[in-house]
């Protein structure tokens, strides 16, 4: 990415392969970046690895958890 997040709060300390810029202008974080994360924010995310499921409040793979 080219575009300079540094001007927002903790962004400027993500890698690059953490999020991409969506085609509305938001950054979207990838399955790499929860995985580093190390938990669910229970918040729906696009490429949640955990397996949430934000319309039934559930995990889809208990294991996960």
């Amino acid at each position: 990415m080219t575009e300079d997040l540094s001007s927002f709060s903790n962004r400027g300390k993500l890698d690059s392969e953490d999020y991409y810029i969506g085609e509305e202008g938001y950054i979207v974080f990838t399955e790499k970046y929860h995985l580093k994360r190390g938990y669910c924010c229970k918040s729906g995310c696009k490429h949640c690895p955990y397996g949430y499921d934000k319309n039934t409040n559930s995990f889809k793979d208990k294991s996960a958890q």
